[in-house]
Formats: structure tokens, sequence, C-alpha cells
């Protein structure tokens, strides 16, 4: 039944518009034209030059027929083309599909056949995997190569290097119109990028991303991370990488600035900290570690605190006190690609800082609380869809709920209903929740170590293990066991200088963990990591399995 505030007030273009991030980079070219939106090496780029070319690239790939709920993919390194992409792609109604550069050709070739790829753009050092992957799949899209000034490798690496056929992204770009009249979504639930999940188990999935999700999520950022108008964001994150966190359109909202980089090393890092007055980045535990370890003299003094917002797991305490001294703030973020990156924050209370070090740590290792256009989060039993007890110890699976959930998987309708089963979203992640309502993970649920029927999570022992001045990086998986089932086994990658045998490991563990927690066998070794940084558990995995089958 209508009521009365209904009755005849119906949307209409004057008191309803689509959310799109899209007007973000419009409003920042018309109130901030001249500020500078991008620096690339010598290159800084003007918001009102950052718009034109917005427009112009979404011209040139209308020309080209990229229309609504067309695919573009690209293969990019941080680079100001990538931005370009992030706003010209859905500007002319394509979806972007960022790849990831590290990837192998069968699953380039798998996702651009999957994602019905119209058009490739792809920077000149990607050529040759692109290339190996085009000859593999069954799309034949129109490719388009960018050339970066800032890359230093060899411009010719063979007769592969650049495709015959292949355009010139800046001819290409400049055949354009400036002024191009850009699509808003017809909706806001319209898909504007399309994201594959990392596919360790069976073929990549194909996370959707929505224009409101989107528009959302940037915001969300720069409230989360108290960014003030012209911040200064460094590309320590790849932006193939959830689109970026969504950070490519939160600089827009803010009228920031985006300091490019083309690749994680310290010095040049350390460089763009310094010169151009970084206030924050985003990265895993390990560009932490690059940093910290860096060589004095690639090192610079900082006249400013800068932000450091870093996800996957907890990084050590020491590592945190390191990087507190080095002029830098930590904040401890969670997400996944399903919820457009982090959509959870270990949200500091100023009360927590008087506390000794070892409960600050303890704190600063629970993933937090949901971000604010994040309508719900909790830990759930998964059978019964009801909350576990908020009493830090019982186990159940996180949960979200909102508007920066993923449409959901592109073309697999099963994996979708799946992932929204009950009205939630199901991580997979294994957690508790605190009274507080602070969530901490303990585990993937396919980490989960099961021995002799008792769960051990991987996450606890390797906290542990952390605490250990010699160890700098540790990972705990599943080792099967004959008679237990499975065991832990500890891969540990010590701190430079340092020398640790498996039996001290395992007596610093003695005392402090259930024996049946306590590592059957330590391997000292490389930890392998994805593009991103996080740790390859399913190698890992797999090499335990090896060495339980070698004795």
């Amino acid at each position: 039944m209508e009521t009365a505030y209904q009755t005849g007030l119906d949307r209409n273009p004057a008191n309803y518009q689509p959310l799109t991030p899209l007007t973000f980079l419009e409003r920042a070219a018309s109130v901030f034209p001249d500020h500078t939106a991008i620096v690339h090496g010598n290159l800084r780029r003007s918001y009102a030059d950052f718009y034109s070319r917005s427009r112009q690239l979404a011209s040139a790939l209308a020309s080209h027929g990229v229309t609504r709920n067309t695919t573009v993919s690209v293969m990019l390194a941080n680079t100001p083309a990538m931005l370009e992409c992030h706003y010209g792609v859905p500007m002319c109604g394509g979806v972007l599909h960022s790849i990831n550069t590290r990837l192998e050709p069968a699953i380039v070739a798998f996702q651009l056949d999957h994602a019905y790829s119209k058009v490739v753009i792809v920077d000149r050092e990607f050529m040759p995997l692109m290339q190996e992957a085009l000859a593999l799949a069954t799309a034949k899209p129109l490719l388009i190569q960018y050339d970066d000034p800032e890359f230093d490798g060899p411009k010719d690496n063979g007769p592969r290097d650049k495709a015959p056929d292949a355009l010139d992204y800046e001819a290409m770009l400049s055949a354009g119109a400036p002024d191009f009249e850009w699509l808003m979504p017809l909706d806001e639930w319209d898909a504007i990028s399309i994201n594959y999940t990392s596919g360790t188990t069976g073929n990549p999935k194909g996370v959707v991303y929505h224009h409101r999700g989107a528009y959302l999520l940037a915001q969300g950022n720069a409230l989360t991370a108290s960014m003030q108008k012209h911040a200064i964001y460094l590309w320590t994150l790849p932006m193939f990488h959830c689109n970026g966190w969504c950070f490519p359109w939160t600089m827009s909202a803010i009228m920031g600035t985006h300091v490019c980089l083309r690749q994680v090393r310290a010095e040049p890092i350390w460089n763009a900290l310094a010169d151009e007055g970084v206030t924050h980045l985003c990265g895993a535990p390990i560009v932490m570690s690059l940093l910290i370890n860096a060589p004095e003299a690639e090192k610079r003094a900082l006249a400013q605190t800068v932000n450091f917002f870093t996800a996957a797991a907890p990084p050590p305490a020491s590592l945190l006190a390191n990087m507190k001294e080095a002029g830098f703030e930590v904040t401890h973020l969670y997400g996944l690609t399903e919820t457009y990156g982090p959509a959870v924050v270990n949200d500091w209370h100023e009360s927590w800082s008087a506390l000794p070090p070892d409960q600050q740590a303890a704190l600063k290792s629970r993933q937090g609380v949901r971000y604010l256009p994040l309508e719900a989060l909790d830990v759930m039993d998964p059978q019964t869809m009801q909350p576990v007890p908020r009493d830090g110890e019982t186990l159940g699976e996180v949960m979200f709920r909102g508007n920066v959930v993923m449409k959901g998987y592109f073309r697999n309708p099963e994996a979708t209903q799946e992932a929204f089963a009950g009205g939630w979203f199901h991580s997979g992640d294994l957690g508790v929740i605190h009274a507080d309502g602070y969530i901490q993970l303990k585990d993937r649920s396919k980490d989960i170590i099961i021995s002799g029927g008792e769960n051990i999570s991987s996450i606890e022992v390797e906290d542990l293990l952390y605490r250990h001045p010699a160890v700098a990086v540790v990972a705990v998986v599943a080792m099967p066991h004959e008679k237990w089932g499975e065991t832990p086994c500890a891969f540990i990658e010590l701190e430079a200088g340092q020398e640790a045998a498996g039996e001290t490991l395992r007596d610093w563990c003695r005392g402090k963990l259930a024996g049946f927690k306590i590592p059957g066998r330590f391997v000292f070794t490389d930890i392998p990591r994805t593009s991103t940084g996080k740790i390859q558990k399913f190698a890992l995995r797999e090499q335990a399995k090896a060495l339980a089958e070698k004795g």
C-alpha cells in the first residue's frame, strides 16, 4: 500500500542519477584542472589532461566497436595508461579486464576467451607473453601496444616483441575526441570491471564489479584512510589486483596525485616517498620488509608520516615497530577480490596505544570491523547460518553482506549461488569474533590442518614462529601423516645474518603450543609468492606432500 511519502514522488533525472566513480574524474578536472593528477618519472600530467586523454581513449575504443558490456582486456604495469583505462574503458560502456602480468600464457588465454575480450591493450614488456596467450586462445581481439617511456628493459625483445598488426596506443588515443560525450551507466548495477581469482584449484573465476560498488568502495577508502584533499599516493600495489583496491577512482574523488611505479624496488620507493612527499601507499607485508631491509644508502629521511595499508597475514610485531621508527603508520586491512579489495579495517583505538607491546601486537593481529560502505560483517556457522558467540574462541566462517560485494561470478551461476547461499557472501575464511565486534582470521577453510581429529590453525602456529628473532617469513601447511592424517609443516625464511635449526624452533614452540600443534618438520627455503605478495600455500602443500612421500 502506498504511503503519502511515495505518492507521485518518482525518480526522474533531476533527483536520481546512477552512481559511478567516473564522475569523480569529471569533477576533479572541473574544479582543479591544473592540479597534478599523475607523476611518472619526468612526466607531470594535470587533471585536465588526465580527463581529456581518458575521453580520447573512450572515443577511440568506441570507434573500434567497443560498446556497452564489451570487454576490454589490459596487461599493463602501474603506468599512466593503466589509470586512463580505469576511466576510458567504462566511459564508452566497456568492462575493464585487468590481467595479472605474471600469469602463465594458458591462464591468460583462458581469461581472454572466458571474458569475451574484444580489445587487448598490452605494455611492450608483456607483449611476448600476450602473443603466446593469443596463440592458445580462441578469441582474436584487436591488439594495442603501449610503449612506456619509463620501461628500461630492451626495446626489442625479438621478432615477437611487437605484433605486426598491433596498433600503437598513443596513435590510437590521439585519433579520439578529447571532448567525447562519454556514457553514464544505464544502471549503477551495470558492470564496470571483471577481475579473475587466482585459480589455484581449477579455472579462475571472473568476479564482476558494478559502478555502484566501485563508487562506494572508492569513497570508503578515502574515509577509512583519512585521506586529505590532494593526498599523494604511491603505486606499490598492482593495479591489476582488484582494480588497485579501487584507489584509481579514490584519488580522483579527493583530487590527489598518483605516483606511478613500474617496479616495486626499494630505492625508487624511498626516492618517491622523499621527493614526491608521498602520504599513502598499499602493499603486502613483503613490501614493508623490502623497505626496512634496504641498504642504508638507499633509505631517505622523511619529512612526513606515511600511511601504509597492508592486507594478507598480520605483519610481525618487530616489523611493525621498525616501520613506525622509519616514519610509517601501518593499518591492517582485509578483504577479497569478491569485496572489491579491502572491506574490513583494524580501526585503532587511541587508548590501545597505552597498552604493553604484547597486548598491542595481539590487537593489531585482528582483521577488524567493516568498512563504512559495507552493510554487514559477521562470523557465522555456515550450516545453521547463525552468528557464532562473540567470545574470540568459537570458530566460524567470515561472511559479508552489502553493496561492496561483487555482482557474482561471470558465466558461473553454480559458483555464484554457492557463494551467496543464505543471503550472505561466504568468504571461505575461518575466524572468530571478539566481544567488541572485531573479527580475527584463523585460517582459510582449505588451510586448516586436521591432526588426529583436532583442528590446527596454521595462523596460530605462524604467529608464534614470527616472534622468534631469526624468522623473517613463515608459512605453515598440512603435511600428510600415516598415523595422524596430517601434521603441521613449517616453511621458513630466516632474517639476513641469522641462523636457526629446526630443533631450535621446535624448542621455541614447546610450552607455548599444544604438542600436536608443533610442526613436525621445518623446511628452510625461499617461500613462493604470488605477484601481489601473497604466499602460495597450495604450492607449499605440494612440497610438503612430496617431502612426506620421501620420508
